[in-house]
């Protein structure tokens, strides 16, 4: 019996696996399969991009330490071609690690050694954020505050003519800040927005995202737009440029 997945069947779904041990390729192939996903594991951990652009995948399950070139370089090489959803599968449980991989554009970390259920919880939201019931209702859409625009078919952002690209996960967290615009929001409420799995998630990645996203607009030339509540969550305020303390 075929799985359903909001609405679709999880077998349109393409799943690449990254990972060097055969073994733990196998378990995760053998266990997205019996959920209907179409999984492929990367044969030639040398031209890791490559394989990506000829499998197309909608989803990437991505190891750190792997030969020729480390998990953190794929990662960003991807990026360059593509906004799928990316999961580090690593036996690194240090703090730095889980930030290296949002920072290099990873959307989730999950630790070695993992428990299937988890994975799967994963895999499922980060599928249902890009592609499925969670996903922007239409593409065509603009959402516009103050002069900022986010367009979300591109995950892109601009501000005065010039743009930058996001990450699925720094899209939802400015999407969520947008609009609730000058209001401070939650961090439960934004952990929920960008992954729906508020169990699985790490609070110090939702920080990392914050700080990505401030640097991105700072780049465009909005200073100081996202300021912090302690103990409560963050707020987008749209006086771009007067500065306020966070």
């Amino acid at each position: 019996m075929e799985e359903f997945f909001y609405g679709e069947k999880t077998n349109m779904y393409k799943i690449l696996i990254v990972e060097d041990d055969e073994k733990i390729a196998g378990i995760l192939e053998e266990h997205l399969e019996r959920y209907g996903y179409q999984s492929f594991r990367a044969s030639d951990l040398r031209h890791i991009k490559d394989e990506f652009v000829k499998i197309n995948p909608h989803l990437v399950l991505l190891d750190i330490n792997l030969p020729y070139f480390d998990g953190f370089y794929w990662c960003r090489q991807i990026r360059t071609v593509s906004n799928a959803p990316i999961i580090f599968v690593s036996a690194r449980t240090g703090e730095m690690d889980q930030v290296m991989a949002i920072e290099n554009g990873g959307d989730d970390y999950i630790t070695k050694p993992f428990h299937l259920d988890i994975v799967m919880a994963k895999v499922k939201s980060a599928l249902r954020r890009g592609y499925g019931e969670y996903a922007s209702v239409a593409e065509s859409d603009c959402l516009g505050v103050n002069g900022l625009l986010l367009f979300p078919s591109q995950h892109i952002v601009e501000w005065q003519g010039q743009q930058t690209e996001l990450t699925k996960n720094e899209f939802y967290l400015l999407e969520c800040l947008m609009k609730q615009a000058n209001q401070y929001v939650t961090r439960e409420e934004l952990l929920e927005a960008l992954w729906d799995e508020v169990a699985f998630v790490d609070d110090n990645t939702l920080t990392v995202n914050v700080k990505r996203v401030r640097k991105k607009l700072e780049e465009l030339g909005i200073e100081n737009a996202i300021v912090t509540k302690r103990g409560y969550g963050y707020a987008l305020l749209t006086e771009w440029g007067e500065g306020h303390e966070g």
